[in-house]
């Protein structure tokens, strides 16, 4: 297929435009995937345990964004990150007791952060994204079409109820049921957890997981016939450090 010149030109922005879902224009409501989850908030689980309180500083959470379509090398892959999360860990003596909360600001999300580009496959994540496109990408990720930071400031993920991995002894992985809340839809989804409990107040947890847009109740960006597109699935880890709330540290 021939494109013109103005047509190949408009496609990169295009593109850089459909982080993470939807596209310039609001979006229409979608209809809830099959096994997408509580379509209704789930009952609050009581917080047992020594509190620890996430430090923003120490912590990251990075989301992998794809192209897709006939013309995805029109466009680029993204990374959006978080270095502001807050919340509390409640760390329990009997690990499956244990629970937390975290807030990610929608605001403050970055986008193609060029350390955090040069941390992926260079074949999908090389370093020539311009400001432009990347500034052009965060604009619209946060515009009322897409994750609304004027009207939804913040995503809540709370976790619902831990489990053992499935034949593991290992008492530090656990499999976590969350609820998730992006443009105040409540969703779940299970996420895999590493954690690691030092002796001097601090608590480590971390994990990676695969998470279709559609399982945020969010609905992936499409156009011309699907030949322009953004990927329903992301690539999503986490690193979160936090500190026991009575040896909370100055920053």
């Amino acid at each position: 297929m021939r494109l013109s010149r103005p047509c190949k030109l408009l496609l990169p922005a295009a593109l850089s435009a459909a982080v993470l879902s939807g596209c310039p224009s609001p979006p229409r409501p979608a209809p809830p995937p099959a096994g997408s989850g509580a379509q209704v908030p789930a009952p609050a689980v009581p917080h047992l345990g020594t509190p620890y309180e996430i430090v923003p500083q120490a912590s990251l959470l990075t989301i992998l964004v794809y192209r897709g379509g006939a013309l995805a090398s029109a466009g680029h892959n993204h990374v959006i990150a978080s270095h502001d999360l807050s919340g509390t860990l409640y760390v329990a003596t009997e690990t499956l007791k244990s629970s937390f909360e975290l807030h990610v600001p929608v605001a403050t999300l970055t986008v193609d952060e060029a350390a955090l580009r040069a941390q992926q496959p260079a074949a999908d994540f090389p370093p020539d994204v311009s400001e432009g496109a990347k500034e052009g990408t965060r604009r619209n990720m946060l515009s009322a079409a897409l994750l609304d930071a004027a009207g939804n400031p913040e995503i809540t993920l709370r976790s619902l109820q831990l489990e053992p991995v499935g034949g593991a002894t290992d008492p530090t992985r656990v499999i976590a049921h969350i609820e998730s809340s992006v443009r105040s839809q409540p969703r779940t989804f299970t996420v895999p957890v590493h954690y690691v409990l030092s002796g001097n107040g601090t608590v480590e947890a971390s994990g990676e997981l695969p998470l279709r847009q559609t399982e945020l109740g969010l609905t992936p960006f499409s156009a011309m016939l699907g030949a322009l597109q953004v990927q329903d699935e992301m690539h999503v880890s986490f690193n979160i450090v936090a500190h026991a709330a009575a040896l909370r540290r100055a920053p």
